[in-house]
C-alpha cells in the first residue's frame, strides 16, 4: 500500500468513527476533481484531495478546487495522517 492510499484509508476510518462517510468522488467527463467527498452528521460537507507526503495538486486539480471553493464548498488537501484530525475538526466547525 502506498503512502497516499494509507492516508486515504485513515481518512475513511476516521470519518466513519464520527458517524460520517468519505465517499470516493469520480466524475466522468470532469477530470481533476478531489478524491473524496466527506459527509459528516449535521449536514457538514467538504471535498478532500489526498496526496503522498510533500506532493502538491496538479494544475487541473487546483482549478477544480478553486471552482468548488467559488461555489462555497470547503476543499482541503491532506498529505499526512497527522492532518486528518484537524481537517475533520474544521469541517465540523463550519
Amino acid at each position: 500500500m502506498d503512502e497516499e492510499s494509507r492516508i486515504e484509508r485513515h481518512l475513511r476510518v476516521s470519518v466513519k468513527k464520527m458517524g460520517g462517510m468519505a465517499v470516493k468522488f469520480t466524475s466522468p467527463g470532469l477530470d481533476g476533481v478531489p478524491d473524496r467527498i466527506v459527509l459528516l452528521p449535521g449536514r457538514k460537507i467538504a471535498f478532500v484531495e489526498l496526496k503522498a507526503p510533500g506532493k502538491k495538486p496538479r494544475p487541473l486539480q487546483e482549478k477544480r478546487m478553486r471552482q468548488l471553493m467559488s461555489l462555497g464548498f470547503p476543499v482541503y488537501v491532506i498529505d499526512g495522517v497527522e492532518q486528518i484530525g484537524g481537517v475533520l475538526d474544521e469541517i465540523c466547525a463550519t
